[in-house]
């Protein structure tokens, strides 16, 4: 598979973009459900999804933005659904936490940590079924692998070797709550889970190349036959936990962290020019203006048309 560095860029933009608009609006009160941004975190979500079809399935976390987009997901019923409205991909039920976009393959995001890691695996299980040539993708974060459903999916997948890729976006906190305390000390994931028996490899999160390569070989080697697949990115997200603002008075990381991070911004360096920077800004500031725009100007679902979408999920 060959892919096009200046569109893995402009996707990374554009994630960086969509991301900036919904904590600058989020003040306005209209956008009324949490919101965990991925401003920081966009070359693991590029780098990855560069490297699914539509076919291939893709679960996510509570950070779900920017997978979600780069999966191909629509912008227009995400940011509908942020607000609440029925033409949200959720039809206005699920908000920021809860997306879905079955066309592309984007088959969900929960706020429960570590709860899709499994519906994955059963997702991958389903295509060995049906034989089908597409893999199962899925996010999740450090603090996930604190969970027994990690270590359960692992070895269930490893077992019936199902074409499945896990993606933990290393992003050192787990809410407020530093690696420090929460795993031993010098653990690295992507080595204890080699442990449980799967083949697994670590990676710069800050630098989309790097992961859009590594995801290319493991996906490789899952269409080889090889089974499951692990990658470890390091990341770092710039907000706070939940919600559109800076965090770093309030004790748990402090401002040297954050700039020593930020100076390794994944779009720090990219190769596009400045002329073609601004010209793909213009358009993509055109295309999110018009996707709150749509927001805003949906309406919102009656108690029927909610009681009939709980009826169409049950």
């Amino acid at each position: 598979m060959t892919y096009n560095l200046e569109e893995l860029e402009e996707n990374m933009l554009r994630i960086r973009l969509v991301e900036e608009s919904i904590a600058e609006k989020y003040s306005e009160q209209k956008m009324r459900c949490p919101t965990h941004l991925s401003i920081g975190q966009e070359a693991v979500s590029v780098g990855v999804c560069g490297n699914l079809s539509k076919e291939d399935f893709l679960m996510s976390t509570h950070r779900a933005h920017a997978h979600y987009l780069a999966k191909g997901g629509n912008l227009k019923a995400m940011i509908a659904e942020i607000y609440g409205k029925k033409t949200g991909c959720s039809g206005g039920m699920g908000g920021s936490m809860h997306l879905i976009d079955k066309s592309v393959g984007f088959m969900g995001s929960t706020a429960i940590v570590g709860n899709t890691i499994p519906v994955a695996v059963g997702l991958g299980m389903s295509l060995k079924i049906r034989k089908q040539d597409h893999i199962s993708c899925v996010f999740f974060g450090d603090g996930a692998v604190e969970e027994g459903a990690f270590y359960e999916s692992i070895n269930f997948a490893l077992v019936h070797k199902l074409p499945v890729l896990f993606i933990c976006e290393n992003n050192l906190y787990s809410v407020y709550s530093g690696l420090e305390v929460r795993q031993p000390k010098n653990r690295k994931i992507y080595d204890m889970s080699k442990g449980l028996g799967i083949s697994s490899n670590y990676g710069d999160g800050n630098k989309v190349e790097e992961v859009y390569e590594m995801t290319r070989q493991a996906k490789t080697k899952i269409a080889s036959g090889e089974g499951p697949q692990l990658l470890e990115f390091s990341t770092y997200r710039w907000r706070e936990h939940c919600g559109p603002n800076f965090d770093n008075d309030i004790g748990y990381r402090d401002e040297d962290e954050f700039l020593q991070w930020k100076e390794k911004d994944p779009l720090k360096e990219l190769l596009l020019n400045d002329e073609k920077i601004s010209h793909i800004k213009r358009n993509l500031e055109k295309e999110i203006r018009e996707a709150h725009k749509f927001a805003e100007e949906s309406t919102f679902p009656t108690r029927e048309e909610y009681l009939q979408l709980i009826n169409q999920k049950k």
